[in-house]
């Protein structure tokens, strides 16, 4: 690439009823649960495509299974690349995705997860900067359920991917350990969150409505907030 461009990609999976935010279908229902789902990535992908152009970025939804790329691309912007994810350990699928986009060409890239519909664009941009200064980095975006939303590398580091218990409260932790043992900068941005049960499902809801103590300068998520409108609210 003759100038930097910056890859961004959303890993997700397809929004099928029956696979798709499998916590919340038991309260909401299946089909609403995919219809849901299907807004978060609209949103998301709305959110890369809220940073300026003139920052250099291109959106990618790393995705999975095989064969639902249509799904996909009828939900994401044209620009949009489409990456399937490679291997069964979620600490492999992730090390693939940055080995190939770099690979690609890309000088950097930040991986965002597809369920925080309300992820703020200036998060993205100043993981971006970030990366974008002198020196190896790693970037890293702390969930509040102890995850992480958002990482972001210019050189496919390996080791932060291994040995992490995927979907427990120690992720973020244990990545910034894993960083420290091979002396590569940690750089922390702003904490956020992601949508898998009701309550935090309830958080939306709040943020949407202004009533958030926690969460504020969010983006507009105007595809999540529509559906929601249409949505009977459900007791947490």
């Amino acid at each position: 690439m003759s100038a930097a461009v910056a890859a961004i990609g959303i890993m997700c999976k397809a929004p099928q009823p029956g696979r798709a935010k499998t916590r919340l279908a038991t309260a909401i229902g299946a089909a609403a649960a995919s219809e849901l789902a299907a807004c978060f990535l609209r949103d998301v992908a709305a959110a890369i495509d809220a940073i300026p152009a003139t920052l250099g970025r291109r959106g990618y939804g790393v995705y999975a299974p095989a064969g639902t790329e249509q799904m996909l691309r009828d939900l994401f912007p044209a620009q949009f690349g489409l990456l399937l994810q490679a291997g069964d350990d979620f600490g492999d699928v992730l090390f693939g995705a940055v080995h190939e986009l770099l690979a690609a060409g890309h000088d950097c890239v930040v991986l965002v997860n597809g369920d925080s519909p309300t992820l703020p664009p200036v998060l993205l941009a100043r993981a971006i900067e970030a990366l974008r200064m002198p020196g190896d980095r790693m970037v890293l975006g702390p969930a509040s359920d102890g995850g992480y939303y958002l990482i972001g590398l210019k050189r496919p580091h390996k080791s932060l991917f291994e040995g992490i218990a995927w979907g427990t409260e120690t992720v973020a932790l244990r990545t910034r350990e894993r960083a420290a043992e091979i002396g590569l900068e940690a750089r922390l941005l702003p904490e956020w969150y992601d949508i898998d049960d009701l309550e935090t499902l309830g958080w939306l809801r709040d943020e949407l409505a202004g009533k958030s103590t926690r969460f504020r300068g969010g983006g507009p998520a105007k595809a999540t907030r529509a559906f929601l409108d249409t949505l009977p609210q459900v007791s947490r």
